[in-house]
């Protein structure tokens, strides 16, 4: 989103906007993971879930980036990990660059931010989720020191500078499996909301043709990992009308990509109708079928219209392999001028996500981390806990996932993520119990993911608790999440995180990891939760 008035927590169109790591016994970096080969639909299917770290990466100064210049707090593991543990499976991380920037020719970038980069993109890449990363800030007007300005007279400098600082970031993650995309800008247009202009619009379709040559050329995973590419102000009309987007060439792509498979995502923002969306009044804080009050009620944007906007992206792209991305939607809280604003909040984002589903896309909930009247905010990043779990279980329920309804206690701030909690006095302290184990193997060619589900089938509660299991052989852990993991390879102890030590009778607890396998992509056997054989 713009990003005008994100300094209070919102992020701002015009109002006539149309269409819008944890421990793992082992030391092994990313670099060895192994790329994951995914059609368009599964890779859709797979990414579930998805939410925006907002306000953060992308904020700044002064024209330099500081991730707690908008008001959030440092980013942390323990958010990550509650983001996580409601079900989501994929985070978009907005990045601008602007004075970490160097000069010319080369323009390099400040090796402290990408480092910072990378931390923040570990957080969630170990954790097993999917992630997003992009150039936002750098093209608003609006932002100081901005300068990927699609109507600027100096085009050979910008292009020059965009080549560069993808070149950096590109080669930083060349050996990050394709649970990293990246996507080569955000709203990029000359800041007018009528139809596009010319040659603006030429200029952006020639800042992703840049991108795209430039991600593949740097070689590892980047020559075939997906890349997400928008149109003008990544608005959904004037990328599938006539109006002067073409998608670009992958020239230089990996030849292990099957010639009829494409690796080129489509990137789009939904916000309408904005004046229930985004505008910052109570006038209207309805929307869709179940509105109780007309009064209350956009006269456009609702199901019928979501319905037919999506289904030109299916029509325009997904119909010829290539996915799309709703890297933005929601809506902001009105629930000072109508306590029942949140029940219509709810619906909005369960119908995006349902109908951008059911047209070939994925989907990514706006959260700029500001909480209360006019905000966005799911999660508090303070406390790291949910604020809106009426929402997050709507998106859960439209995207065919599950999040808990009562979110999982929250770590202690004065414990490191991923340690094993002290054990409570309450209950049975260390008791064993009984317990039942799912697993869900996801594999691939060399790597796969598990997730265990852990159940308390016993009478007393499970405060602490350890789940020892054997991989099989060929098999090696490289990352996992909500627990940490010992040794990697063999027979395995996994010991719970701060925040899912106890288990009350009936209690559950999801677990998972990242593993190579040289062949026998089988699930671990041999489960014994705190001594105990688990069914």
């Amino acid at each position: 989103m713009s990003s005008t008035v994100r300094r209070a927590g919102l992020a701002v169109f015009a109002a006539t906007l149309a269409l819008a790591g944890a421990v793992y016994g082992v030391t092994k970096s990313p670099a060895a993971n192994a790329a994951v080969q995914l059609t368009a639909p599964q890779l859709v299917a797979d990414m579930g879930a998805g939410w925006n770290l907002g306000n953060q990466l992308e904020a700044s100064a002064n024209g330099m980036p500081s991730e707690t210049a908008w008001g959030n707090p440092v980013i942390t593991q323990a958010l990550i990990d509650r983001v996580k543990a409601s079900g989501f499976k994929t985070i978009r991380i907005p990045i601008s660059y602007l004075g970490k920037i160097g000069a010319a020719p080369n323009y390099t970038v400040d090796s402290a931010w990408l480092t910072r980069i990378q931390e923040v993109v570990n957080y969630a890449y170990n954790s097993g989720l999917y992630v997003l990363i992009n150039m936002h800030g750098d093209g608003y007007k609006s932002v100081t020191g901005s300068w990927l300005i699609c109507d600027a007279s100096d085009q050979t400098t910008i292009k020059a500078k965009y080549q560069k600082v993808w070149q950096q970031v590109a080669t930083k993650f060349a050996s990050y499996n394709d649970h990293l995309i990246f996507e080569s800008m955000n709203e990029e247009f000359d800041g007018q909301y009528g139809n596009p202009t010319q040659p603006c619009y030429s200029n952006i379709v020639a800042y992703n043709q840049i991108f795209v040559d430039t991600v593949r050329r740097t070689g590892g995973t980047n020559a075939s990992r997906w890349l997400l590419v928008p149109g003008w102000n990544t608005n959904i009309e004037y990328t599938t009308g006539s109006y002067g987007f073409s998608l670009p060439t992958d020239t230089y792509r990996s030849s292990s990509i099957p010639s009829g498979e494409q690796r080129l995502m489509i990137s789009v923002h939904y916000y309408d109708p904005w004046d229930f969306t985004g505008q910052e009044d109570g006038n209207i804080t309805q929307w869709g079928a179940a509105a109780t009050n007309p009064a209350k009620k956009s006269t456009w944007g609702q199901e019928d219209y979501m319905d037919s906007t999506l289904k030109k992206m299916y029509d325009t792209f997904v119909t010829k392999g290539y996915p799309f991305f709703v890297g933005e939607y929601g809506s902001i809280d009105k629930t000072s001028a109508d306590p029942a604003n949140n029940t219509y909040r709810a619906n909005f984002a369960k119908a995006l996500v349902a109908t951008a589903k059911k047209y070939g896309g994925a989907s990514a909930y706006w959260d700029n981390g500001y909480n209360g009247q006019y905000g966005f905010g799911l999660f508090n990043r303070s406390s790291n806990t949910v604020t809106q779990q009426g929402i997050i279980s709507a998106i859960m329920t439209a995207v065919g996932g599950t999040s808990p309804s009562t979110p999982p206690v929250t770590p202690s701030p004065s414990k490191t993520p991923g340690t094993p909690s002290p054990t409570p006095s309450a209950s049975s302290p260390g008791g064993t119990g009984a317990c039942r184990v799912v697993n869900a193997v996801n594999a691939w060619n060399t790597g796969l993911t598990n997730s265990i589900t852990i159940t308390n089938t016993g009478s007393t509660a499970v405060n602490g608790w350890n789940l020892v299991f054997t991989l099989p052989a060929g098999q090696t852990i490289t990352g996992g999440w909500s627990a940490t993991y010992s040794p990697a390879s063999g027979t395995v102890t996994a010991t719970n995180a701060s925040y899912n030590g106890s288990l009350a009778p009936g209690g559950s607890a999801t677990i998972g990891y990242q593993a190579t396998h040289t062949g026998n992509a089988g699930a671990p056997t041999g489960f014994k939760l705190n001594g105990s054989t688990c069914s």
